[in-house]
């Protein structure tokens, strides 16, 4: 079928996007062997309240930065346009109409499997994509048995085989804006180009 794909997922606040997220993109990439990953900023997630520190706006562009010039990876900010709270259902759906061709992978951590059953509507998310839990070097063992009750053996078995092991990466947003706001380097710890826009746009240096 000429149209078939098989497209990441990763979402995220992106609150700034930095290089752990390429790192973990290129690896989940490669090892799967997709046609492209699908980079998708939330809105306003339902497990996180407290919402970003950056405009969404702001977001948009640091991601579009970050990916730049690298072909398999695409922005798509329908989230964002779309506001409220983003559920990964309703996200799943949308693409799902929009490529029906095409087979998902929704690229996450092993702590956001672990707490898939408080997803919105997790069993019909599990019908639109299958998962690809990250096994960072310093995690326990991922526990595919919370999602027993939520899919079938045949699914199950497909997210163990699509599980990507990562080395541990001990870099976050949160602390590239802890170090924004104490007025240290975040050299290396993002793109030149999103640096270059955090510098010029003053984000994350005010509490």
């Amino acid at each position: 079928m000429t149209d078939y794909k098989r497209i990441g997922i990763l979402g995220g606040s992106f609150d700034p996007p930095h290089m752990g997220h390429l790192w973990i993109a290129e690896a989940v990439r490669e090892a799967l062997e997709l046609d492209e990953i699908r980079w998708i900023p939330a809105a306003i997630s339902p497990l996180k309240p407290n919402g970003p520190v950056a405009s969404n706006e702001h977001r948009r562009k640091m991601v579009a930065l970050a990916v730049s010039g690298y072909s398999e990876y695409l922005v798509d900010d329908r989230e964002l346009n779309r506001g409220d709270v983003s559920y990964t259902v309703d996200t799943l759906q949308g693409l799902k109409i929009e490529f029906p061709a095409a087979e998902f992978f929704l690229i996450m951590g092993s702590d956001s499997l672990a707490s898939i059953q408080q997803w919105h509507q997790p069993e019909r998310l599990l019908q639109l994509a299958t998962l690809v839990v990250l096994q960072r070097g310093a995690d326990d063992e991922i526990d595919f048995n919370v999602l027993s009750d939520l899919a079938s053996e045949t699914q199950i078995h497909r997210i163990r085989e699509s599980q990507v092991n990562l080395p541990l990466i001990e870099l976050s947003s949160s602390e590239i804006r802890e170090r924004l706001r104490n007025g240290r380097s975040i050299r290396f710890r993002t793109s030149r180009s999103v640096e270059a826009y955090i510098r010029a746009e003053k984000l994350y240096q005010t509490l």
